[in-house]
């Protein structure tokens, strides 16, 4: 249960930030969302934090810095697309993920996985013609280049030796860091839009709200229990709950933010909730084979 509501409150995430957040003030929102939560994450793992080698801050400051560019493409992308596209182009990762590893290691995926990430592709097709047949809008494909970065980040972070043995919180802890200062960063640029103390200070009650549970619940709360969770459970069953992610966002979407779907799209929903979940089950028998054998050379 715990799990689930991890997938339901990172569902409810793209309408929290859709409503909190304007073209201008994205940089803003994404440094006021992370300040909140990384003096907690600080505070709570300084002493493991201070044991992390060299290698391994290396290895979390460059995952961090992927992270930081994920955020920016998805806050951008979901101001200039619907809450219900974003979560579910997002979770087209789930396809990207294997066929790129497939793709490193030379190695075919199977029929039945190319054929579930046609499916989903088939699906994004339909989920983005709202009004017949043009060109994917520009919050779609940032959000799709959210997806790519997502699947970068995935594979960095199983093929990096130096995080691999690492405290999970003080790992946290450093990506956070990374990813605030590159919003700091590109914060400081001109033409970057409002500064965090301006967006902070044109808050009402309701964009502090919406804020708050993106820090607390769509990042604090949903790391602790993703590692209370895989130290209880298997992965795959965190995978699996974690999977319905894209059915909250859509959720959400329709039923608080009433955004309308119509036909196309609905079917579209549904291709890619389909595939996403056919795609798992796929790759989920090539995982264990590789568990099985052992480390790669």
């Amino acid at each position: 249960m715990p799990v689930l509501a991890v997938a339901v409150v990172w569902g409810g995430s793209y309408l929290a930030a859709k409503e909190i957040t304007a073209a201008d003030s994205v940089i803003a929102v994404l440094v006021l969302r992370f300040a909140l939560v990384l003096p907690v994450l600080l505070v709570a793992g300084w002493r493991r934090l201070r044991a992390l080698t060299g290698r391994q801050l290396r290895g979390a400051g460059l995952l961090g810095l992927v992270l930081g560019g994920i955020f920016v493409l998805e806050t951008y992308g979901v101001v200039h697309t619907s809450a219900t596209n974003a979560g579910l182009i997002i979770s087209l990762t789930m396809i990207f993920t294997p066929l790129a590893e497939a793709a490193l290691r030379r190695r075919a995926p199977s029929g039945a996985f190319l054929a579930a990430a046609g499916l989903s592709v088939a699906g994004v097709v339909l989920l983005t013609q709202g009004a017949g047949f043009t060109a994917p809008g520009t919050g779609d494909l940032l959000i799709l280049g959210a997806a790519l970065a997502r699947t970068v980040n995935v594979l960095l972070t199983a093929r990096m030796p130096a995080v691999r043995d690492a405290d999970s919180l003080s790992l946290t802890t450093v990506q956070l860091g990374a990813a605030v200062l590159v919003f700091a960063v590109l914060a400081a640029l001109p033409g970057s839009g409002a500064t965090p103390w301006a967006a902070a200070a044109a808050f009402g009650p309701a964009d502090w709200a919406g804020l708050v549970f993106l820090s607390l619940c769509c990042t604090l709360f949903a790391f602790f229990v993703q590692m209370w969770a895989v130290r209880r459970t298997s992965p795959s069953r965190v995978s699996l709950l974690l999977g319905t992610e894209p059915l909250w966002a859509a959720a959400a979407g329709i039923a608080l933010g009433g955004e309308h779907l119509g036909p196309a799209g609905l079917a579209g929903a549904a291709l890619i909730l389909a595939g996403t979940a056919w795609g798992r089950r796929a790759a989920a028998p090539a995982a264990s084979r590789k568990a099985a054998a052992g480390p790669a050379e």
